[in-house]
C-alpha cells in the first residue's frame, strides 16, 4: 500500500507539471512535438528513478553539510550517461531535445525528490517515488506536445490526422502556444478537482474574515505607508 501511494500521488495529486507546477523550462520548451515530450518525459523518468535509488542507499553516508552538492554529483552521473546513450542510439532526438537534456542535472522535480524525499526514505519507497512522478512527468509533457502538435502541425508522434489540407495554427508551437495549452490544461484540471471535491463534500470553507483586508502583510504595508 505505501509503494503503491507513493508511485500513484506522481500520476495525480502531486503531478510535477499539473499540481506542484515545477520543471517548467523543459515544459513549455521542447513540448512542440508528442515525440519530443515522451522522449524528454522518459529521459528525465530515468535520471529520477537512478539518482532516487543511489541517493536512499547511500543517504546515511553522506554527511549533511555536503548533501546538495552529493545529490548532484549523482544527477550529472545519471544525466551523463542519458545523454550518451541518446546521442548515441537516439540521435534525432537528442539533437531535437539539444541543450535541454544536460539541464536535466538542474531540474528542480529531481534535485527537490532527492532532498525532500530519497534522502529520508527507504530505497523501495524511493524507487516508486521516482518512478510514479517521472511517469506523471512524462505523461504531461505527452499531453501538452501532443496537443501542440496536432493544432500546430495537424499531426500526432508524426502521423497526419487532419489531413494536408489543414491550415496549421503555428501559434501552438510557438513559445505562446505552450503557455496557452499549459494555462488551460491547468485550469480544467482544478475545476475537474473542484468537482470532485464538491461531490465527496471536502470543498474548503474560507471564512469572510479570512481575506486581503485582514492580512499581517497587508495592515504592515498601510501602517508604514501612512494609508
Amino acid at each position: 500500500m505505501g509503494a503503491w501511494k507513493e508511485f500513484s500521488k506522481g500520476l495525480w495529486s502531486e503531478n510535477p507539471i499539473f499540481r506542484i507546477v515545477l520543471g517548467m523550462c523543459p515544459t513549455l520548451a521542447v513540448t512542440t512535438s508528442a515525440s519530443n515530450g515522451i522522449g524528454m518525459g522518459l529521459a528525465t523518468t530515468f535520471v529520477l528513478v537512478a539518482s532516487n535509488v543511489v541517493i536512499s542507499a547511500v543517504r546515511h553516508l553522506i554527511p549533511k553539510k555536503i548533501r546538495i552538492p552529493a545529490f548532484i554529483v549523482t544527477i550529472a552521473t545519471f544525466v551523463t550517461i542519458v545523454d550518451l546513450a541518446m546521442n548515441g542510439y537516439f540521435h534525432a532526438l537528442h539533437k531535437s531535445l539539444g541543450l535541454f537534456i544536460p539541464l536535466i542535472v538542474v531540474n528542480c522535480i529531481i534535485l527537490g525528490r532527492a532532498e525532500a524525499f530519497a534522502s529520508k526514505n527507504s530505497v523501495v519507497l524511493s524507487f516508486f517515488d521516482g518512478l510514479g512522478m517521472g511517469l506523471g512527468f512524462t505523461l504531461s509533457l505527452g499531453i501538452l506536445g501532443s496537443i501542440r502538435e496536432l493544432f500546430g502541425n495537424g499531426s500526432i508522434f508524426g502521423v497526419v490526422i487532419f489531413g494536408k489540407s489543414y491550415l496549421p495554427l503555428l501559434l501552438m508551437i510557438l513559445p505562446p502556444g505552450a503557455f496557452i495549452v499549459l494555462g488551460i490544461l491547468l485550469g480544467l484540471m482544478n475545476q475537474f478537482e473542484l468537482k470532485m471535491a464538491a461531490r465527496q463534500g471536502r470543498l474548503p470553507i474560507i471564512k469572510r474574515e479570512h481575506n486581503c483586508a485582514t492580512c499581517v502583510l497587508h495592515k504592515n504595508w498601510f501602517v508604514s505607508s501612512g494609508d
